[in-house]
This record gives C-alpha cells, structure tokens and sequence, in this order.
C-alpha cells in the first residue's frame, strides 16, 4: 500500500534523513519507534507531501506520488495537537474533509454518524470542539483523519499530553479502531508500550 523508498532528507548540512525504506501493507498498522530528534516526523512530512525529500521516492499502491500535491495523495495526517476548528461544533470538524471533498449532504452526515459513534462522541456532536477534554479532543482528531477514508494514516504521536491512565485507555481504543476500519497507518512514538499495544509490525529509527 505504502512505500517510502531511499528518503534523504538534508537541512543545511545536516541529514535528517539517510536513505530511509519504509513499507506499510494494506491494512497494516506500522509503528515507527526512536528517540527524539531522528527524523520520525520529517518522514511523515515527506510521505504526506509535506516537505519534499532531497532524494527517494514515495508511492501509494505502487504508484509514484512523490511529486504529487499533498492534498492529491488521499493520506489523513493526525497532528500532536489536534489541530481543530474551535469555531466548529464535533460533528462540523469530523464532517470537515468531507465537505472538501464535496461529498453529498446525507452521505456526508451518516459518514459523520458512523465515525461519532465509533468514537463515543455521538452525544457531543453539537458541542463546540473548545468545551471538549483532552482525551475527547484527541478522538475527535481521529475520526475528522478517518471520514474521507484515506487510503494511509499517518498519526503523529496523537497521544502526546494525556495522563498515564488516560493514554492507555486511548491506546487501546485507538487500535481497535484502526483494526474496525481496516485502516493502514503509520504511528510514530518514542513509547514502547504505545507502539505494542497499537502497531501489528514496529520499525526503528536510529539516530
């Protein structure tokens, strides 16, 4: 499904990146492991056509899309922090990729539904994204990435900031769900545990 073949990546005169090969199967989820500072983030940026590598390419079964536009690329990305509309209500910023994508308002809205209650926040729809906890703001992030049905997931390390007891809880909710949609995605951590209890497959990054 995905394939991240020999990424370089140089800032200045320092490599971030040094031929990097990654592959996710379809249905796969792959979790990318390392410390700080190793150029986790920097290969999800390139596979979402974020940054442009100095070298290698990036295909989406098995066609090249390195040279394509970011939004063109069908890939859902999950931010650190979320990254949500506080002016949209819940069910406003799930629904969001799929009015860019001029999906149709009923589809559209049982799309929405579906994703709500995979997630335990079909209660909260109407609710403005502001009044949501940590842990909730984390699940909307989730199922916004998941309505337009990328064909890759890229998380980057989405449960950064949650207590100890309330990461977990959201570990396992986030495999399962992975695994209920049948999403392929690459996780990037620096968790051990994180990365076992999410990921089929777990690959390192070294500095």
């Amino acid at each position: 499904m995905l394939e991240a073949s020999d990424i370089t990546v140089r800032f200045g005169e320092r490599t971030v990146l040094d031929r990097v090969t990654l592959q996710v199967a379809t249905g796969e989820v792959v979790a990318l492991l390392g410390p700080s500072g190793v150029g986790k983030s920097t290969l999800l940026r390139v596979i979402a056509g974020l940054l442009a590598p100095d070298d290698g390419t990036v295909s989406l079964d098995g066609h090249d899309v390195t040279q394509l536009a970011s939004h063109r690329r069908n890939i859902g990305l999950v931010f650190q922090d979320e990254q949500l509309f506080p002016h949209l209500t819940v069910a406003e910023n799930v629904g969001f990729g799929l009015r860019m994508q001029r999906v149709g308002r009923a589809e559209a809205t049982a799309r929405v539904q579906e994703l709500l209650q995979l997630v335990g926040l079909e209660p909260l729809a109407n609710l403005h994204v502001t009044k949501l906890s940590g842990g909730e703001a984390k699940r909307v992030a989730l199922a916004r990435s998941l309505a337009p049905r990328p064909a890759v997931l890229l998380l980057d390390e989405p449960l950064t900031g949650l207590d100890r007891e309330l990461h977990d809880r959201l570990a396992a909710e986030l495999a399962g769900l992975l695994r209920a949609t049948a999403t392929s995605a690459l996780l990037v951590t620096h968790d051990i545990d994180e990365a076992t209890t999410i990921a089929d497959r777990i690959e390192r990054l070294a500095s």
